[in-house]
């Protein structure tokens, strides 16, 4: 029952610290059309959701506004960006250099965000190129990058067949977290995080939504 709890807890901790990425990304936008002062509402109406939930999250984090004159976005902008470890740049490798590698790679979005993918790693000699920015680099010098770098967050994105062993080697050279879209449940420590990104899964759930919709706008039709 306990470890049942704890993965309750942790799934929406997890929910509420998405929700404040999404709240910073649009404080930021916010700010660039002028706007100073937003309320509860107003980041409720452009999230989607209550005003109530956003100040639930705001007071799980210890974040604070002005019950007058709302949140100051300067301010409230500050205060997720100290709580979302954004004013200190993040190192990232990302192990797999195939389409998923090379397109995370040239993503410019995760720079302005404080995160910096400063290696590639595969165990293609064809795709090795120290000279690239980033290099792409032999999985064999993984752990001593790693290593040498005090790297802590990684990307996998090998076939499913390979992932628990770069895992392993991820967790053994310090790498505190991943992003993982191999398409297998990964075994790791308990203070160990990883996000598990399925593309296959998450278009497929598209394509069956989509379908649903469908079916039930043409049942209301029928019943007109």
């Amino acid at each position: 029952m306990g470890i049942v709890k704890e993965r309750y807890k942790m799934k929406f901790a997890k929910l509420s610290v998405m929700r404040l990425f999404q709240y910073k990304d649009f404080l930021i936008r916010a700010k660039s059309i002028g706007i100073k002062n937003l309320f509860s509402d107003d980041l409720a109406e452009a999230m989607g959701t209550t005003s109530t939930q956003v100040r639930k999250d705001f007071s799980l984090f210890g974040l604070s506004g002005n019950k007058r004159a709302g949140y100051n976005i300067d301010d409230l902008l500050e205060q997720l960006n100290e709580l979302l470890g954004k004013n200190e740049k993040q190192r990232v490798v990302i192990v797999g250099a195939g389409n998923i590698g090379r397109a995370l790679m040239k993503y410019s979005g995760f720079y302005k965000e404080g995160l910096e993918i400063v290696a590639l790693f595969d165990s293609d000699i064809n795709n090795y190129n120290a000279s690239a920015n980033p290099p792409v680099l032999p999985l064999e010098s993984l752990y001593e990058f790693i290593c040498k770098y005090k790297i802590e967050i990684g990307v996998i994105a090998v076939p499913y067949h390979a992932a628990q062993q770069v895992l392993d080697i991820m967790i053994l050279a310090g790498i505190k977290g991943v992003m993982n879209f191999a398409p297998i449940a990964l075994k790791s420590p308990k203070d160990f995080y990883i996000n598990d990104v399925n593309l296959k899964l998450e278009l497929e759930s598209v394509a069956y939504f989509v379908k649903a919709l469908k079916m039930e706008q043409e049942e209301q039709t029928n019943d007109v």
